[in-house]
């Protein structure tokens, strides 16, 4: 009897065995170390939406902060459910439409990577990194249209923004079958979002503040920042935050990461020393708006960079990207449109000098694995030179058409530009019903 039990266990363990073989799905395995990685790339991209917010609040009126900071934080809720609905699909699906954009459906509300991972990292995660990519990009924008649109139109902007350039844009440069990410023998070179983020925002923050017009009473009535402590603070955030936003970037935690970490510390640091010497030459001073800006010329140009440069590269285009937006500045004063917190003369100049400039600092056993992946056999420095003029092209004219059709539709439909009663009275007392400090000053 018990020779008879056991023979049926036995068969019996066979049989579960082979049902959990034909049944079970394989889950590819964890990289916990990476994953920590990018737990962390993820909370420091999205600690940069508060700095943003408090770098563009510090620099408007003090009638103006609370609407200011709003255009920043209110892009978490609008493009946060957004991404998870169709944002993450359009970007990273497989091309439809011709390669316009892309579609998976298991991308589409998330619903079906709940188990999977993806080079060790969960899929979730991957999503939820790229998300704060999403967010902070439109957010960018806001710099140009302070104090002087509708937060409804505004709230509007943002979402068809997201949807018709961020998206195909993304999905051009970072998806596996994108094809500028197959253009050449490796593709454009955009580690962060030097085009996807900071390019497209920069020329499509022109656009807009080209087509809505200036403040009332600029240039000639002076606007002085309300909290210049803030925007210090804002620039600490975003310094510290960018180190997830390029090292996270790699989508590993090696050499590359550490490349691109230091990539990113060095150009920012000489980014921030080269204004500080310009005001000294031309001003004898030095001002912390003038320090704050040379961090962000530093830290915008190497976002494209950070993977491939080494420590001098970095350190000339931190340099030159501060120089460059320096004067990128003084012409805005001269032809006096109002890109009222510079999104376009350091984000769009600074980041679009990185994305052309890289070409010439490519460190040598990149361009030999270039060249080893050429059908040709060989790769130089202006044949990347020319795969990065084309990227920075498309992304260009996508942002300028793209962004002035949306303005012409807000516009035309839910209103942008304030009116004027409005905008003399303020956002946060006309659009919010709110004061930023607890007390009432009109300036």
């Amino acid at each position: 009897m018990h020779a008879v039990i056991k023979i049926a266990v036995f068969f019996a363990s066979i049989l579960l065995i082979g049902a959990h073989n034909v049944f079970a799905t394989e889950i590819q395995p964890i990289d916990t170390g990476t994953t920590s990685w990018m737990l962390v790339s993820t909370a420091l991209v999205l600690l940069m939406v508060p700095g943003l917010a408090m770098f563009y609040g510090g620099l408007v009126r003090t009638k103006n902060v609370i609407g200011t900071m709003m255009h920043t934080y209110v892009s978490l809720a609008i493009i946060g459910v957004l991404w998870v609905i169709c944002g993450y699909s359009l970007t990273f699906g497989k091309n439809i439409m011709g390669g316009i954009v892309g579609w998976n459906s298991d991308y589409f509300f998330l619903k079906g990577i709940d188990e999977m991972v993806t080079n060790g990292i969960p899929e979730y995660v991957i999503a939820m990194f790229q998300g704060k990519f999403a967010i902070i990009t439109p957010a960018l924008i806001s710099g140009a249209l302070a104090e002087r649109v509708y937060f409804k139109g505004y709230t509007l902007f943002i979402a068809l923004w997201f949807l018709f350039i961020y998206c195909p844009l993304c999905h051009w440069i970072w998806a596996s079958d994108g094809w500028l990410y197959n253009i050449g023998a490796v593709g454009v070179i955009d580690l962060a979002g030097g085009m996807v983020i900071h390019v497209s925002a920069g020329v499509s923050a022109l656009v807009v503040a080209l087509y809505l017009g200036v403040r009332k009473g600029y240039p000639n009535t002076v606007i002085n920042p309300n909290n210049l402590v803030m925007t210090i603070m804002g620039a600490g955030l975003l310094w510290v935050g960018w180190f997830g936003f390029n090292a996270g970037s790699t989508l590993q935690s090696g050499l590359e990461t550490a490349r691109a970490l230091t990539m990113t510390q060095v150009s920012a640091a000489s980014g921030a020393l080269t204004w500080l010497l310009i005001e000294a030459v031309m001003f004898r001073k030095a001002t912390s708006l003038g320090f704050v800006s040379g961090i962000l010329a530093g830290l915008v140009v190497i976002t494209p960079a950070a993977g491939v440069v080494q420590p001098v590269g970095a350190m000339i285009l931190g340099s030159l990207s501060s120089i460059i937006c320096y004067f990128a500045l003084q012409v805005k004063m001269k032809l006096k449109y109002d890109d009222s917190l510079d999104c376009f003369g350091i984000h769009g100049v600074g980041s679009g000098l990185g994305v052309i400039l890289l070409s010439f600092f490519i460190r040598d056993q990149w361009m030999q694995d270039a060249a080893a992946a050429s059908s040709t056999g060989t790769w130089t420095v202006w044949n990347q030179l020319i795969v990065q003029l084309i990227g920075m092209g498309a992304t260009i004219l996508l942002a300028i058409l793209g962004t002035l059709i949306i303005c012409i539709f807000v516009d035309k439909t839910v209103g942008f530009r304030i009116d004027e009663e409005k905008e003399i009275e303020g956002l946060d007392r006309s659009l919010h019903g709110e004061h930023g400090y607890g007390l009432i000053r009109v300036d």
